[in-house]
Protein backbone atom coordinates (compact mmCIF):
# COMPACT_ATOMS: atom_id res chain seq x y z
CA UNK A 1 0.00 0.00 0.00
CA UNK A 2 1.38 3.39 -1.05
CA UNK A 3 0.37 6.61 0.70
CA UNK A 4 1.47 10.21 0.57
CA UNK A 5 2.22 12.54 3.47
CA UNK A 6 2.28 16.34 3.25
CA UNK A 7 4.21 18.90 5.30
CA UNK A 8 4.00 22.67 4.83
CA UNK A 9 5.61 25.64 6.57
CA UNK A 10 4.98 29.32 6.01
CA UNK A 11 8.25 31.26 5.83
CA UNK A 12 9.44 34.80 5.20
CA UNK A 13 12.21 35.65 2.76
CA UNK A 14 15.55 36.38 4.40
CA UNK A 15 17.34 38.21 1.58
CA UNK A 16 16.26 40.71 -1.07
CA UNK A 17 17.79 41.68 -4.39
CA UNK A 18 16.51 44.84 -6.04
CA UNK A 19 17.88 46.26 -9.29
CA UNK A 20 17.18 49.98 -9.74
CA UNK A 21 17.84 51.11 -13.30
CA UNK A 22 17.81 54.77 -14.27
CA UNK A 23 18.60 56.71 -17.43
CA UNK A 24 20.07 60.09 -18.43
CA UNK A 25 20.18 61.59 -21.93
CA UNK A 26 21.81 64.72 -23.34
CA UNK A 27 23.51 66.04 -26.47
CA UNK A 28 26.65 66.63 -24.37
CA UNK A 29 28.32 63.59 -22.80
CA UNK A 30 29.56 65.55 -19.79
CA UNK A 31 26.05 66.78 -19.01
CA UNK A 32 24.65 63.26 -19.36
CA UNK A 33 27.33 62.01 -16.99
CA UNK A 34 26.45 64.76 -14.54
CA UNK A 35 22.76 63.80 -14.72
CA UNK A 36 23.44 60.12 -14.15
CA UNK A 37 25.65 60.91 -11.16
CA UNK A 38 22.95 63.18 -9.74
CA UNK A 39 20.41 60.36 -10.15
CA UNK A 40 22.79 57.93 -8.44
CA UNK A 41 23.14 60.21 -5.44
CA UNK A 42 19.36 60.69 -5.30
CA UNK A 43 18.77 56.93 -5.39
CA UNK A 44 21.37 56.30 -2.68
CA UNK A 45 19.83 58.98 -0.46
CA UNK A 46 16.36 57.51 -1.08
CA UNK A 47 17.55 54.04 -0.09
CA UNK A 48 19.37 55.35 2.98
CA UNK A 49 16.22 57.08 4.26
CA UNK A 50 14.49 53.69 4.02
CA UNK A 51 17.15 51.96 6.10
CA UNK A 52 19.26 50.58 3.25
CA UNK A 53 22.85 51.83 3.71
CA UNK A 54 25.28 52.48 0.82
CA UNK A 55 27.30 49.35 1.65
CA UNK A 56 24.26 47.25 0.66
CA UNK A 57 24.25 48.84 -2.82
CA UNK A 58 26.63 48.48 -5.74
CA UNK A 59 26.74 49.43 -9.41
CA UNK A 60 25.90 46.29 -11.38
CA UNK A 61 25.52 47.79 -14.87
CA UNK A 62 26.66 50.87 -16.75
CA UNK A 63 26.13 51.51 -20.45
CA UNK A 64 26.87 54.62 -22.53
CA UNK A 65 25.28 54.81 -25.97
CA UNK A 66 26.14 57.30 -28.70
CA UNK A 67 23.20 57.42 -31.10
CA UNK A 68 25.41 58.80 -33.89
CA UNK A 69 27.55 55.66 -33.62
CA UNK A 70 24.53 53.49 -34.34
CA UNK A 71 24.70 52.36 -37.97
CA UNK A 72 20.91 52.01 -38.06
CA UNK A 73 20.28 55.43 -36.54
CA UNK A 74 19.98 58.79 -38.23
CA UNK A 75 22.19 61.85 -38.21
CA UNK A 76 19.63 63.86 -36.26
CA UNK A 77 18.96 61.88 -33.07
CA UNK A 78 16.06 63.15 -30.98
CA UNK A 79 15.96 63.13 -27.21
CA UNK A 80 19.72 63.56 -26.79
CA UNK A 81 22.71 62.08 -28.57
CA UNK A 82 24.11 60.29 -25.53
CA UNK A 83 22.10 57.81 -23.46
CA UNK A 84 23.52 56.52 -20.18
CA UNK A 85 21.91 53.58 -18.40
CA UNK A 86 23.03 52.64 -14.91
CA UNK A 87 21.73 49.98 -12.52
CA UNK A 88 22.26 49.90 -8.78
CA UNK A 89 21.78 46.48 -7.19
CA UNK A 90 20.50 46.32 -3.63
CA UNK A 91 21.53 43.16 -1.79
CA UNK A 92 20.38 43.03 1.82
CA UNK A 93 18.87 40.83 4.50
CA UNK A 94 16.64 43.75 5.55
CA UNK A 95 13.73 42.56 3.45
CA UNK A 96 11.20 44.78 5.22
CA UNK A 97 13.19 47.89 4.31
CA UNK A 98 13.32 46.83 0.65
CA UNK A 99 9.61 46.16 0.60
CA UNK A 100 8.82 49.58 2.07
CA UNK A 101 11.20 51.34 -0.31
CA UNK A 102 9.80 49.55 -3.36
CA UNK A 103 6.32 50.76 -2.48
CA UNK A 104 7.63 54.34 -2.31
CA UNK A 105 9.61 54.26 -5.56
CA UNK A 106 7.33 56.88 -7.09
CA UNK A 107 9.07 59.48 -4.96
CA UNK A 108 12.21 58.94 -7.04
CA UNK A 109 10.30 59.99 -10.15
CA UNK A 110 9.11 63.10 -8.33
CA UNK A 111 12.76 63.92 -7.60
CA UNK A 112 13.62 63.76 -11.29
CA UNK A 113 15.03 60.24 -11.56
CA UNK A 114 14.09 58.63 -14.88
CA UNK A 115 13.65 54.95 -14.17
CA UNK A 116 14.62 52.53 -16.94
CA UNK A 117 12.03 50.72 -19.02
CA UNK A 118 13.05 47.33 -17.65
CA UNK A 119 12.52 48.37 -14.04
CA UNK A 120 11.10 45.55 -11.95
CA UNK A 121 10.37 44.99 -8.32
CA UNK A 122 12.56 43.25 -5.77
CA UNK A 123 13.36 39.56 -5.76
CA UNK A 124 12.89 37.89 -2.38
CA UNK A 125 14.68 34.62 -1.57
CA UNK A 126 14.49 32.19 1.33
CA UNK A 127 17.82 30.55 2.19
CA UNK A 128 16.85 28.60 5.32
CA UNK A 129 15.55 25.49 3.58
CA UNK A 130 18.23 23.15 4.94
CA UNK A 131 17.28 24.04 8.51
CA UNK A 132 13.65 23.05 7.84
CA UNK A 133 14.25 19.78 6.01
CA UNK A 134 14.69 17.35 8.95
CA UNK A 135 11.58 18.52 10.79
CA UNK A 136 9.44 18.67 7.67
CA UNK A 137 10.49 15.20 6.53
CA UNK A 138 9.43 13.93 9.94
CA UNK A 139 6.07 15.68 9.64
CA UNK A 140 5.46 14.33 6.14
CA UNK A 141 6.36 10.79 7.23
CA UNK A 142 4.02 11.04 10.23
CA UNK A 143 1.26 12.33 7.93
CA UNK A 144 1.79 9.38 5.59
CA UNK A 145 1.64 6.91 8.49
CA UNK A 146 -1.57 8.48 9.77
CA UNK A 147 -3.16 8.04 6.34
CA UNK A 148 -1.89 4.45 6.12
CA UNK A 149 -3.24 3.57 9.58
CA UNK A 150 -6.65 4.93 8.67
CA UNK A 151 -6.66 2.93 5.44
CA UNK A 152 -5.62 -0.23 7.28
CA UNK A 153 -8.28 0.29 9.95
CA UNK A 154 -11.02 0.89 7.35
CA UNK A 155 -9.99 -2.22 5.43
CA UNK A 156 -9.79 -4.44 8.51
CA UNK A 157 -6.07 -5.03 8.12
CA UNK A 158 -3.08 -4.34 10.32
CA UNK A 159 -0.39 -1.94 9.21
CA UNK A 160 3.01 -3.53 8.73
CA UNK A 161 6.44 -2.05 8.21
CA UNK A 162 7.73 0.37 5.61
CA UNK A 163 8.67 -1.27 2.33
CA UNK A 164 9.96 1.81 0.50
CA UNK A 165 10.00 5.56 1.17
CA UNK A 166 10.57 8.58 -1.03
CA UNK A 167 10.85 11.94 0.70
CA UNK A 168 9.90 13.88 -2.45
CA UNK A 169 11.11 17.26 -3.67
CA UNK A 170 11.00 20.39 -1.53
CA UNK A 171 9.13 23.24 -3.19
CA UNK A 172 9.09 26.92 -2.31
CA UNK A 173 5.77 28.37 -3.43
CA UNK A 174 4.09 31.78 -3.15
CA UNK A 175 1.90 32.07 -0.10
CA UNK A 176 -0.60 34.20 -1.98
CA UNK A 177 -1.48 32.72 -5.35
CA UNK A 178 -2.17 35.45 -7.90
CA UNK A 179 -1.99 35.38 -11.69
CA UNK A 180 1.28 36.81 -13.00
CA UNK A 181 2.90 37.05 -9.55
CA UNK A 182 5.83 34.68 -9.08
CA UNK A 183 7.19 33.23 -5.86
CA UNK A 184 10.35 35.35 -6.15
CA UNK A 185 8.31 38.56 -6.01
CA UNK A 186 6.56 37.64 -2.77
CA UNK A 187 7.98 38.25 0.68
CA UNK A 188 5.94 35.45 2.25
CA UNK A 189 6.24 31.92 0.95
CA UNK A 190 5.21 28.33 1.66
CA UNK A 191 7.70 25.47 1.80
CA UNK A 192 6.11 22.14 0.86
CA UNK A 193 7.26 18.54 0.66
CA UNK A 194 5.26 15.43 -0.19
CA UNK A 195 6.65 12.08 0.95
CA UNK A 196 5.55 8.79 -0.59
CA UNK A 197 5.73 5.78 1.70
CA UNK A 198 4.85 2.18 0.86
CA UNK A 199 3.70 -0.03 3.74
CA UNK A 200 2.92 -3.69 4.01
CA UNK A 201 -0.49 -4.80 5.22
CA UNK A 202 -0.91 -7.83 7.46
Amino acid sequence: MSVKGLAEREVTADVAFWPLRYVATDDQLARAQGSIESSRQTVLAFLDTHGIPPEAVEVSFLEVQDKLANAWGNNNPTGGRYVINQTLMVNTENVDAVRAASQDVGSLVKQGVVLGGTYGGPTYLFRGLNDLKPGMIGEATASAREAAEKFAHDSGARLGGIRTANQGVFQILPRDRAPGVSEENQLHKVVRVVSTVEYTLE
